[in-house]
């Protein structure tokens, strides 16, 4: 019950809605419990009648009575129940809602190593079935204990009263019972955890084949990956088979016991009348309702220890992530203005899921307006540069300043809000053009989307789909190509119009005309914007203010595009080995 302890916040959150729902279960339970003894006060006057011990007229007055309050007791009893399933059921849906959002926006602030070690299949299932399973504990769990506790403290109560020893006869079966459905409970707990585990395996399989279909279908390999599917799916089966065949169990059992208390009741029952020490042949009818009220909620006994240890183990893995501390964290709460400057001072950096050191005393500084382009071969550390710039990653060593204030002193929220990014992989949502234009900055109007595709040089691409800005994308940006997509996420960056932006390579896929055309307006636009732009291709990076060459995490060459042409090195090859090709 540890894990569960997390919960107690939002039952103290909703603690009035349980109270009432606590109340109005008693309320139903009892009058749920008249019913037997009017049933019983019935059977009697249809004895007293058929033995001539009272009259007609009196026979279907107390008949008549006895329906009418039995009628009335069913009606009352119903709706408090269905008020009592609408508060109690209500509340964990309100905690499931809670919960889900938490875990989410956990998700939202965990690292990018945090991602890198973790498989989206899984997150998505923690946040899904656990918290689907932890629901049924603080919904139905919980409405079945107190139904429980209430049911058994009043019907125990009725029947002493009417005759304590059928009521011993008759409550030996039900610790029985209960004891039989938790050890079929414990068992059913440990493959429902196994059949958690395959759906995670089988839910990530699933994700990251619909996530590469194009690499898939573009390999061929439709084939194998149908077989590893039908593999993991049959996998899945057995395991499932073997929960239900487990789950089958339970209900024959209760019927079982069931019917072997109602045969005491009668058994007993029928010795006790005969003998003299019942009074009433009521008495055996009202008994026999009580078992089959009673035996329900002692069996849940079991199945509600089940519903905890299920809900335990999910909630385990769930606090697993929710414990998990970001390793990028905001130390400061003030939000704090961003000019643009920036400075590396023999920063180093290693990659703490690879181990592999990107960066090695590497130091530049930029001034807030000034454009820095950043060439070099693949591997060379340009765009660690990028994700330090965004906090991403946090320095191993050095010192890395914004406004000359150290990184780690900026508030984390004003930093990234004023960086407009650009990743290598341009990555689009699966929503309307239009909106994931306006991801950069959600007030944006029609007008200001429309001016940044331009700027981007998508806008004549955009407006020949047929249903234009309000296309919608495939995931990932699956129905535009490669340029389309560099384009678009161009215009997401520059619609939010920020102190810095950071373009990794991100004109790699478009020809060199748009290239040119889309540099152009970059320079207009970024005129008073610190620019940070990696790329391979020299056109990128000849009228940045500074440029450096990047070689295995060091910087190895720096200046202009003027003096760097006119020194033998890695930027004067490259400039002259493109200078080359685009003459052919």
């Amino acid at each position: 019950m540890k894990a569960l302890k997390h919960l107690n916040k939002y039952f103290f959150k909703y603690k009035y809605s349980i109270i009432i729902g606590i109340i109005i279960t008693v309320i139903s339970k009892i009058f749920a419990l008249f019913t037997p003894r009017l049933i019983g006060a019935s059977i009697n006057v249809v004895s007293d009648y058929v033995n001539g011990n009272i009259a007609k007229p009196v026979f279907k007055s107390e008949l008549t009575t006895n329906v009418l309050y039995i009628v009335g007791a069913a009606i009352i009893a119903g709706l408090f129940t269905f008020l009592m399933r609408q508060t109690i059921i209500n509340v964990s849906r309100y905690i499931e809602f809670d919960l889900k959002n938490e875990i989410y926006k956990h998700y939202q602030v965990l690292s990018l190593s945090f991602y890198k070690a973790n498989r989206t299949g899984d997150l998505m299932n923690r946040i899904s079935e656990d918290v689907g399973k932890v629901r049924m504990y603080v919904g139905p769990a919980i409405m079945y204990t107190i139904n429980t506790i209430t049911l058994f403290a009043v019907a125990v109560i009725y029947m002493v009263d009417r005759s304590p020893t059928l009521t011993l006869y008759t409550l030996i079966p039900l610790p029985i019972l209960s004891f039989a459905i938790y050890k079929l409970s414990r068992l059913i707990n440990k493959r429902s955890t196994i059949v958690q585990q395959s759906l995670s395996t089988l839910s990530t399989y699933s994700q990251e084949t619909f996530s590469g279909i194009s690499v898939i279908k573009s390999y061929g390999i439709e084939t194998r990956t149908n077989v590893e599917f039908e593999h993991l799916s049959a996998e899945n089966r057995h395991k499932q088979i073997n929960l239900t065949k487990v789950q089958a169990l339970f209900f024959p059992m209760m019927i079982l016991l069931i019917g072997v208390s109602n045969l005491i009741v009668i058994y007993v029952g029928g010795m006790q009348y005969m003998n003299g020490q019942i009074d009433n042949i009521g008495t055996i009818a009202e008994f026999i309702i009580y078992v089959n009220m009673l035996t329900w909620p002692v069996a849940t006994v079991g199945w509600v220890t089940s519903l905890v240890q299920q809900a335990e183990a999910s909630q385990e893995r769930i606090n697993e992530f929710l414990n998990t501390e970001p390793e990028i964290k905001n130390n400061v709460d003030k939000l704090t203005p961003i000019r643009g400057d920036i400075e590396f001072k023999n920063v180093s950096f290693v990659y703490p899921d690879t181990n592999i050191e990107a960066l090695k005393d590497v130091s530049f500084s930029l001034k807030s307006g000034e454009t820095l382009a950043i060439l070099g071969n693949t591997g060379s550390g340009k765009s660690t540069i990028l994700d330090l710039i965004g906090r991403l990653y946090d320095i191993n060593n050095g010192s890395l300043f914004i406004d000359n204030t150290k990184i780690k002193n900026l508030n984390l929220t004003s930093l990234r809000e004023s960086i407009g990014y650009v990743p290598q992989d341009a990555f689009l949502f699966s929503d309307t053009i239009k909106n994931n234009i306006k991801f950069g900055k959600e007030d944006a109007t029609d007008d200001d989307v429309i001016e940044a595709a331009k700027n981007a040089k998508v806008h004549k691409n955009i407006i020949g789909f047929n249903k234009g800005y309000d296309t919608i994308l495939g995931e990932r940006g699956l129905t535009l190509s490669g340029g389309q997509k560099q384009r678009v996420s161009i215009a997401r960056a520059i619609i939010k119009k920020p102190e810095i932006l950071l373009f990794d390579d991100c004109l790699s896929a478009v020809d060199t005309e748009t290239e040119e055309k889309i540099l152009k307006n970059l320079m207009k636009l970024t005129k008073d914007k610190t620019t940070i732009i990696v790329s391979h291709r020299i056109s990128s990076a000849k009228n940045a203010d500074k440029i450096i060459v990047m070689d295995d995490g060091k910087i190895i060459e720096s200046g202009n595009h003027a003096s760097l042409i006119n020194t033998d090195g890695y930027y004067k090859k490259l400039y002259t080995k493109q200078l080359s090709e685009k003459e052919m």
